[in-house]
């Protein structure tokens, strides 16, 4: 961000989940260096040949908490590693920071944003 930022401004990590390695046999074909991109609160597949879709469900979960920052002490903050649930595929995918965005409250939620303290009644 560049100065102080507006009220309702919060700022998010772009990531890239990355195929590292693959120790067995996948049977969607992945590669290592296949990738998804998160953007906000967006999802894009840069590659034609797409992603398996089990994989990316065991990344998923984490993905809202890896796109914030908190303690350097963390584990979301050190641990980047994740596993397809194929037993016998053996897929290591990485979640990488790749850059940052601002955001605002209402341009991502229906819920109108209320400035903290402020009254919320008519005219208040």
């Amino acid at each position: 961000m560049t100065g102080p930022p507006a009220p309702d401004e919060f700022e998010l990590y772009d990531l890239a989940l990355v195929v590292e390695r693959i120790d067995g046999q996948c049977t969607c074909e992945m590669r290592v260096g296949d990738r998804v991109e998160f953007r906000g609160g967006k999802l894009a597949v840069p590659d034609a040949r797409g992603f398996c879709l089990y994989a990316l469900q065991a990344a998923l979960p984490l993905v809202p908490a890896k796109q914030r920052a908190s303690h350097p002490a963390d584990w979301m903050e050190t641990d980047t590693r994740v596993t397809c649930p194929d037993p016998a595929c053996r897929l290591i995918m990485r979640i990488q920071r790749t850059g940052r965005r601002v955001l605002r409250h209402d341009d991502v939620s229906a819920v109108p944003w209320e400035r903290p303290g402020a009254d919320p009644r008519p005219g208040g």
